[in-house]
This record gives structure tokens, sequence and C-alpha cells, in this order.
């Protein structure tokens, strides 16, 4: 029996929640996956072996965006293909997109195991952590093809609206990883390298596992072996969807990686406590990252099935509901972010800044209830490009201006740096008001790419 959902018909906000609440659940454990690492080192680590972490696993996050970013070519793709009930075409596409992101993958591990020295020294990784950071990336960057083959996995099933495969698969890889890093940094004192072992070793096994369950079974589309070829021209339409996305997941994360490296410039202490603070950030902005991946696979099978109310009338019901979570993580990140900090840290001085930075955080958490759910609607409209160049806007003549400039300001405290986030926030909510608006005003709500075999 199939577990895909039909967003088309019948009721919106309680199917739109029933997909988000397994989305919501993958992205906690995957927040745990990437956090466990920081959390074990931390606690039977060094400062430097934080540090090397916090930097290195930022580098590694902005690449697990770009790759996530080109992935959601396939979802909206696929799910527009299953709104027209053309399970044919999302078979061959899904077959090109296997074929497109397993070149990409040997050509990225290439790149980051070769040059992960010149990546760290480009952070500017503090000196008493530059190896360990250098490791991180260089064995992690091995393991690239497993980031690629995750991201495929679950960009194919929220394309059909099954967002408990991916639930799945992260669940597996977040298991193996605990173990993983506790084997490695706890019991053979591993430090950082345990912990990128750890991350890699989890990751191959959940997709092998995940290959497994997947071929039992029964899919909504038509796939083959022989789908699992350079078709260039269901390629181009996944690049046409896919990078732009990519293209803005991966300046806005180079944005906070700039971020980062003003951080590490200041000293060892601030370069941890904004890792520390990165790594709950992650936990903080969970809802309305579920509510963004929910709302793309709403949007793209209502676009399919020419229903563009419907996923205007999602998108209010996601803000609303991610707008309450918000308030209530807000709250938590502003008064308590020594305690959350304190989970991934035992420094009292890298707690001290970790709590500073968050507090910035606490404000973003109301503002990217707006924004989020924006970002997956006009992902699922195939409106990419828009996402591209507010993202990219927002971070490159925003983020990392304020930053910077406030960085400069004798005795500034990492909150004051953090800022810099929730002001760029609003401006990307007030460019997505006005294209909202203007789309409505003009009767372009959306359109539909042609499909191409």
């Amino acid at each position: 029996m199939t577990q895909e959902q039909n967003f088309t018909e019948g009721r919106i906000y309680h199917p739109l929640i029933t997909f988000a609440l397994p989305v919501l659940l993958a992205l906690f454990l995957q927040a745990m996956y990437g956090g466990v690492d920081l959390l074990v080192v931390g606690q039977f680590a060094s400062t430097a072996d934080v540090s090397g972490v916090s930097t290195g696993s930022m580098i590694m996050q902005t690449v697990t965006s770009l790759i996530a970013g080109l992935t959601m070519g396939i979802t909206v793709i696929v799910g527009q293909a299953i709104g027209r009930r053309d399970p044919e075409m999302a078979g061959k596409t899904i077959g090109s997109g296997i074929a497109l992101f397993a070149a990409f993958s040997v050509v990225l591990a290439a790149v980051l195991v070769a040059g992960a020295g010149q990546i760290a020294r480009c952070m500017h990784a503090p000196q008493e952590a530059f190896s360990q950071t250098t490791a991180y990336v260089r064995i992690c960057g091995a393991g690239t093809f497993f980031i690629f083959a995750y991201n495929v996995l679950g960009g194919i099933f929220r394309g059909i609206g099954d967002s408990s495969m991916p639930l799945i698969t992260v669940a597996i890889a977040c298991v193996l990883n605990i173990a993983g890093d506790l084997l490695f940094v706890a019991v053979f004192h591993l430090g950082t390298a345990g912990a990128a072992y750890a991350t890699v070793l989890s990751q191959a096994v959940s997709v092998l596992l995940s290959i497994l369950i997947i071929r039992k079974r029964k899919l909504p589309f038509h796939f083959s072996r022989k789908d699992v070829c350079f078709n260039w021209a269901l390629i181009a339409g996944i690049l046409k969807m896919g990078t732009p996305i990519a293209l803005q997941d991966l300046l806005v994360g180079m944005s906070f990686l700039v971020i980062q490296l003003i951080v590490n410039s200041i000293g060892l202490v601030a370069s941890a406590g904004v890792g520390v603070a990165e790594k709950v950030c992650g936990f903080v902005m969970l809802v309305p990252s579920a509510f963004s991946q929910s709302m793309s696979a709403f949007t793209a099978q209502n676009i399919g099935a020419l229903k563009p109310e419907r996923a205007r009338k999602a998108l209010w019901y996601g803000i609303g509901t991610s707008l309450a979570v918000g308030l209530l993580m807000g709250y938590t990140a502003f008064f308590h972010g020594d305690m959350l900090s304190g989970l991934f840290a035992r420094d009292g001085q890298v707690i001290g800044a970790a709590s500073s930075y968050l507090k910035a955080y606490a404000i973003d958490c109301l503002l990217t209830s707006f924004l989020f759910c924006f970002i997956g609607y006009y992902n699922g409209c195939g409106k990419t490009l828009f996402v591209m160049l507010q993202g990219i806007f927002a971070a490159f003549c925003i983020r990392i201006p304020v930053a910077y400039f406030v960085s400069r300001i004798p005795g500034v405290s990492l909150f004051e740096i953090g800022l810099a986030t929730p002001c760029s926030t609003i401006v990307q909510i007030i460019m997505c008001m006005i294209v909202f608006v203007r789309m409505k005003k003009n009767g372009s709500c959306c359109s539909i790419p042609e499909a191409r075999s």
C-alpha cells in the first residue's frame, strides 16, 4: 500500500499538518544528527575540538544546503507530475535526477577532500583548531555521495506526498550517529575526527537500509533501471527548478559562513560559542523549516492540478501555526539560552557567548514563521528564481554588511552581531509580501513548467 497523499482535494489544514508532522520529526532527528557531534565532542573533548566541529559542520551544512536545493527540483517536478496524474513522467524525472546527482557527488567529494585545508584557511579557523577543522571537512567530504543519496530519496518522497520515508531514513541515521559518536569520541577519544567518522558511516548505512525498504514499497510512479540515464531534457527541467534554490541556499549558507569567519577572528571562545548557538538554532527553527518543505509539496501538487487558491489558503494556515510555535521557541531561546547552550558545551565562557548570540535568533524565530512559509509556497509555484534573488539580496546586502560593521564596534557582543540575521529576514518578508500582492492583483498566481520527455 502506498503512503502518498493527494493534496488537491478535500480539507486543507488537516492534510497539511499530517504531512508536516513527520517532516518536523525528520528535521528534529536531522538536527539531532548534526547536533550530537557537537554535544558529544563538547562533553568528551577539548574546546579546540568544539571549534573544529563547529566550523567544519557549518561548512558541511552549506554543502548539504546546496544539495538539498538542487534536489528540490525533483520534489517540485515530481509533485506537479503526480498532480497531473502523469506517473511515467515522474519516474523518468527521478531516473534522470539519480544519474545527475551521482555524477555531481563524485566531483564535489573530490573538491572537498583535496581542498579541505584551503577551505579551513579561508574560514580563518583558529590556529588551535585548524587541524581539527580540516580533518572534519576532509572526512565528511569523502562521504558526499551519501548526502546526495539521502536528499534525493527525501525529494522523491516529499514530491509524492509521503513524508514518512524521509523520517525513517533520518531516524536510522540519527541512531547510528549517536552510537558512532559515543564509540569514536567518548570511548576511542578520536575527537573531531571521530565525530566525522560517525557521521559518514551513519549516512552510508542509513541510505543502504532505506533502499532496501523502498524496494518493498508500491510506488505511485513507473520506474525501472532504464530510467536511470542522462535525459538532458529532464535534467534541464530539474536544474531549472533546483538551481535557483540551490544557489540561494549556497550563497545564504556562505553568508553565515562569513559571519562565522568574522567571529573566528575574535577568538576561540567566540568561535565555539557561535558554533554552539547555530546548533541550538537548528532546533529552534524546526517548525518553520518543516512548514517550508511541506508548503512546497502541497503547493506543487495544487499548481499541477490548477488549484492555486488551495495553495494560498495553505500558506496562511502554515504561517499561523508556525507563528504560534515560534512565540514559544523565541521565548525559550531569549530567556533560557544558557540552559540550551549547556547541552552542547561545558566551558562557561563558551556557554555565555552562545547564549548571547541566541538572543538575536529568538527575535528571528517570529520572523521566520512568515518567511519560511513564503519560500516554500514560491518554490512549489515554480518561482524559484525569485526565491534565489530575495535570498541573495538579503544575505549579501543586509546580513553580511550589518554583521561586519557591527563587529568593528569596540566591545561589541555576539548578540549585537547576531541582530544581522533578523534584519535581513525583515527585508525578505517585505519582498515576499510585495510579490504576493502583485501576483494576486495581476491574476498571475503560478506558472506550471511545461513537462518534457
